[in-house]
């Protein structure tokens, strides 16, 4: 072992959000016994404080990663994002800070496909508003205006992992499947792509949104759209709050131009369970409104905790940063009989040349080397094959290089 590596035993990593236990018995597997697990997200000083000497911190969506909660993070090498997005954390400042962010963006596909199949069934048979009904001490029996899926058409806006899984689900079931992406997809099963996001409106009955959340998908869904849609169809948003404008969606649905709507995103969501939740949408009997549920499954968090954790455990063994929402992505082979140091700086001229004038000045091989970079930070991992001692003085020669964000020495 290098002089220079951290031990895993004194590697602090906290978890907050009450994270599956799957990640804290991988991290244990994996020889990381100092773990700190909460169930409570932290916020302010209290997160800072905590912030101060930890190694590596897992949230889910309560905590937010700010700029000031960085900077009182020196320690801090990497972020598990326990969940499919990151927006609770401030992705650029971290990258700057040199702290790659990862998540599970995967994990959770099947639980998301299951819960728009079974919103895609219930709006179909009205059984919603049934139920609705039923607790106000009503019985509404009757067929008028209940259908099977069977036969009708599925319009999938974006056909990636969810999308294509729920496209494979529901022509089980027996549906036509027509589909758009912005990136050319292979069809799978029967499902059949179409040129444009208006024609896949245009065409299907009941249309399923599975897009991230970008300038381009920002209100992709408005009044406009909306009017192409067909009259009595039903709309399923399960992807992000602001993809869709709200206030025309009630629109459609109060007008009767649209005959129901299953939203599990919205633009602005309670920040806790004590929040009031307001939307347009409240009190329209055709409308399945879930709180952002359609990950959240026992089977789907197990997956998050042990996908993320292997993620970490990774960068913080061999420095490997695939699948990094904010960093560049390299995919480093496991070490053996070298010793290891990752090199983090700002994107400016002679930094890779520096690094090596200081590993010949002292007569060190090179047996491996590695480089990305993006228009903000250099990465570079380089391989020994000799072991480094405190006294040579590379920690304190590489830390000297201008534009340097942080070194780390490994096995």
């Amino acid at each position: 072992m290098s002089k220079l590596s951290l031990p895993k035993d004194r590697i602090k990593i906290l978890l907050l959000e009450n994270v599956h236990s799957n990640a804290v018995e991988y991290l244990d597997r994996q020889g990381y016994a100092n773990v700190t697990h909460l169930s409570t997200a932290l916020s302010g000083d209290a997160l800072k404080d905590a912030l101060a000497d930890t190694h590596i911190l897992g949230i889910r969506s309560r905590t937010r990663v700010t700029v000031d909660a960085l900077a009182a993070a020196e320690k801090l090498i990497a972020i598990g994002c326990f969940s499919i997005g990151t927006d609770q954390v401030d992705l650029q400042a971290a990258k700057i800070q040199g702290i790659p962010v990862f998540n599970a963006p995967y994990s959770n596909t099947r639980s998301v496909a299951e819960l728009v199949l079974g919103e895609i069934i219930c709006l179909f048979r009205g059984t919603f508003a049934k139920a609705w009904a039923a607790h106000d001490g009503g019985w509404e029996k009757t067929a008028e205006g209940s259908h099977e899926v069977r036969g009708k058409t599925l319009g999938i806006v974006g056909y990636g992992h969810i999308g294509s899984q729920l496209s494979v689900l529901a022509e089980a079931l027996g549906m036509h499947v027509v589909y758009y992406d912005i990136v050319e997809k292979l069809a799978i099963g029967n499902a059949a792509a179409l040129p444009s996001l208006d024609a896949v409106l245009e065409t299907a009955d009941v249309v399923s949104l599975h897009v991230p959340s970008s300038p381009l998908t920002k209100d992709m869904i408005g009044a406009r759209e909306l009017g192409l849609m067909k009259p009595g169809s039903f709309l399923v948003n399960a992807a992000r709050g602001n993809v869709v404008d709200i206030d025309a969606l009630a629109n459609a649905l109060r007008t009767d131009h649209l005959a129901g709507a299953a939203v599990d995103v919205f633009p602005k969501e309670p920040k806790g369970g004590n929040d009031v939740f307001e939307s347009p949408l409240r009190g329209l009997r055709n409308v399945i409104l879930t709180p952002h549920v359609g990950g959240s499954t026992m089977e789907a968090q197990a997956n998050i905790g042990t996908e993320v954790a292997e993620k970490l455990v990774k960068y913080s063994d061999n420095g490997s940063t695939t699948g990094a929402v904010n960093f560049v992505e390299v995919s480093l082979p496991s070490q053996e009989n070298v010793s290891r140091f990752m090199h983090i700086h700002k994107n400016v001229p002679g930094v890779l040349s520096a690094i090596n004038d200081i590993f010949s000045s002292r007569r060190i091989n090179i047996a491996g080397e590695y480089l990305r970079t993006d228009s903000d930070i250099g990465y570079v991992v380089v391989d020994v094959d000799q072991e480094i001692e405190a006294g040579m003085g590379i920690r304190k020669a590489l830390a000297a290089i201008p534009g340097t964000v942080r070194t780390r020495f490994l096995l």
